[in-house]
């Protein structure tokens, strides 16, 4: 049997436009001569659809697609996921669900039977867990299809939740040949290997090759890898997809594989490749095709320069360089340069007769006050409003170049340099930015070495550096890790060998600024914890460090 595994980029309730991917892809694989195709969880309405699922219309779409899919299926069997009503009474009104087609009709339906409600995922909001998997019997072959969280209830493997169901388990005492995952797994660092352990742990312990097909793209701020694979009964991979990009994988039950030992891309060129892929689609499923970055000739905003015009083209990017007169002769080098040898669009507009005028303004109800942080953050708001005004006069998409350490200690301004539609690198520490930048230089020099060896500085006054204010970035970013990846409190971090009073600064800084991060850009997410959507914490609190 021959089984192509589709790894599609589907647009969140575009069902027009979901439907001629699965078609497209069905009639390769047909082409190809498998005998089925399988495609991600939920591909037919895009994941996550969130509150949608709450709309009566979203839902008889859905099935109507569905049905719609069906009729155009000859020749081939086909497994494709999407949201079905709940037949039962009592419980949540819809179940995550797999269809199986062939012939011109639905053959088969079984559905997601573990609901994961931790990080991103609030599955138990909208569905009831299903009853059973779908189980069906081709061209000799048994083949059980689980849903993504069906199978990561191991038990064996580090940081993996447990549940007292096991899906996979239940589908073996009925008898399986082949063991089928549709997913819609986000990209977090090193994920990719969780998984392979996952399905080699499956593999070896039901005597089974294990076939995994997951969505690819970015939605919102998740991105989505793809990197579907095939781990054989010896628990070895044997193929694998594509990182963020839509690829077809066939696989054929009557072929011996040698084991792929493909290397996984070095950590920088995964991260790169996500954010690329993730700014793109936003920028595209938003309905946009240009984007503006304020370019301060410093790393952050180099950094999200390289990656727009990786992600839309450099004929759609323009870089604005907004200089007071606390800008340094080499930032606005710097921010020139690296406009020119990226090929974007470059203007400049200095802000300080803007500022001036402001000061001017103001001047007498602040009569008897010193100049302070109030007039720092009127430059960077000057600097937002500049951006929004272009945003809305040429109809392009303004990205925030605020870092995550950067977001943690609330080093940022509300209504200036957070303004913007998406934050790119809200998720990246401030070390793994350099990192990304010197990777990005690693064949020849596209962010200027300037910018890689300056101390960072936001400019808002004379001769202001980062590490006035902050620990260096290297403490920062660990105490970070620990804090808000880890979850570890104020004694087990000083244990690690930190400053009492700087990991005491850090944490009491990181709880006063979660309103700022509450109102900033939505941003992708690249660590097993960002701040957003998966990060949940109140406003309105105890200011105690825990």
């Amino acid at each position: 049997m021959k089984i192509a595994l589709c790894q599609i980029n589907p647009i969140i309730g575009d069902f027009d436009y979901n439907t001629d991917l699965i078609l497209n892809a069905t009639e390769r694989a047909k082409k190809l001569g498998c005998n089925l195709a399988v495609f991600p969880e939920l591909c037919l309405l895009g994941y996550p659809p969130k509150d949608l699922l709450e709309k009566p219309a979203f839902i008889r779409e859905n099935l109507d697609h569905l049905e719609k899919i069906a009729t155009r299926i000859k020749g081939i069997h086909v497994v494709c996921g999407y949201v079905d009503q709940n037949p039962e009474h009592t419980g949540k009104p819809l179940v995550n669900s797999v269809a199986l087609m062939a012939d011109s009709r639905i053959q088969g339906k079984g559905g997601k039977r573990l609901l994961p409600t931790y990080d991103v995922f609030d599955e138990t909001r909208y569905f009831e867990p299903a009853k059973k998997s779908l189980l069906f019997d081709l061209a000799d072959k048994r083949v059980g299809v689980t849903i993504c969280e069906d199978i990561w209830n191991v038990g064996d493997i580090e940081g993996i939740p447990l549940y007292p169901l096991d899906p996979v388990s239940g589908l073996s005492t009925r008898g399986i040949d082949i063991l089928i995952n549709i997913s819609s797994s986000p990209y977090t660092l090193n994920k990719r290997l969780v998984r392979q352990n996952i399905l080699s742990s499956l593999s070896l312990r039901y005597k089974i090759p294990t076939l995994y097909c997951n969505q690819v793209g970015g939605n919102d701020d998740l991105l989505f890898d793809g990197a579907s694979m095939v781990v054989d009964r010896r628990g070895k991979l044997v193929l694998l997809g594509k990182e963020f990009e839509s690829d077809l994988l066939v696989w054929d039950s009557e072929e011996e594989y040698e084991e792929l030992r493909q290397p996984p891309l070095p950590e920088e060129a995964s991260i790169l490749k996500g954010l690329v892929t993730g700014t793109r689609d936003y920028v595209r499923k938003c309905g946009f095709q240009e984007v503006l970055v304020g370019l301060s000739g410093g790393i952050d905003s180099s950094l999200v320069a390289v990656i727009a015009e990786r992600a839309v083209g450099a004929q759609n990017v323009t870089g604005v360089s907004m200089p007071s007169q606390y800008t340094s002769q080499i930032s606005r080098e710097d921010s020139r340069l690296l406009a020119e040898r990226l090929n974007i669009k470059f203007v400049e507009i200095p802000i300080t007769d803007i500022f001036d005028c402001y000061n001017r303004g103001l001047a007498e109800i602040f009569r008897g006050f010193e100049p302070d942080v109030t007039e720092e953050n009127i430059q960077a708001r000057i600097r937002g409003n500049i951006l929004m005004a272009l945003s809305n006069k040429f109809g392009a998409l303004v990205l925030s170049t605020g870092n995550k350490s950067e977001l943690a200690m609330g080093y940022c301004t509300l209504y200036g340099d957070l303004t913007g539609g998406l934050a790119v690198i809200s998720d990246v520490p401030k070390t793994v930015c350099y990192r990304l930048a010197r990777y990005v230089n690693k064949d020849k020099e596209i962010i200027p070495e300037r910018v890689l060896t300056r101390p960072p500085s936001a400019e808002l006054r004379p001769g202001q550096k980062d590490q006035d204010t902050l620990p260096p970035y290297e403490i920062l970013d660990d105490i970070l890790d620990a804090a808000v990846v880890k979850n570890m409190g104020f004694e087990e971090i000083v244990a690690r060998g930190h400053d009492p009073r700087v990991v005491e600064d850090v944490l009491r800084r990181l709880v006063l600024n979660e309103y700022k991060r509450r109102q900033a850009p939505p941003g992708l997410k690249i660590t097993t914890k960002a701040f957003g959507y998966g990060r949940r914490y109140p406003i309105a609190r105890s200011k105690k460090i825990y």
